[in-house]
């Protein structure tokens, strides 16, 4: 094997290492996003589960369940954005910008 090509594999395999290991780490990054002056907030971890939902009373209208629908929705998929955004700016720091489907 040419010294070239022995350099690509390691460096080939070091990237491997740092993505296994970014996406060991997803579970830890966080993100917390409020919505409607405070009324909703959710927090999202990087492997996209909800860990906790935070409801003001004052959010809870019996008459209009849409809008506290809508809110939740708007939390939980800002946080999402939020945490996939972060670890996509990491995978590019890994990959030097070089975008691999299906990773994040």
């Amino acid at each position: 094997m040419s010294k070239g090509l022995a350099q690509i594999m390691k460096q080939a395999q070091m990237m491997q290492q740092k993505m296994a290991k970014l996406q060991e780490d997803a579970a830890q990054k966080t993100a917390e996003a409020t919505v409607g002056g405070g009324m909703v907030t959710a927090v999202v971890n990087g492997k996209n589960q909800l860990l906790s939902l935070t409801i003001k009373k004052e959010a809870v209208d019996p008459e209009d369940v849409e809008m506290l629908q809508d809110l939740v929705v708007a939390a939980v998929n800002e946080a999402l954005t939020k945490v996939q955004g972060e670890l996509s700016e990491q995978m590019g720091k890994i990959t030097g910008g070089l975008s691999i489907p299906g990773l994040f």
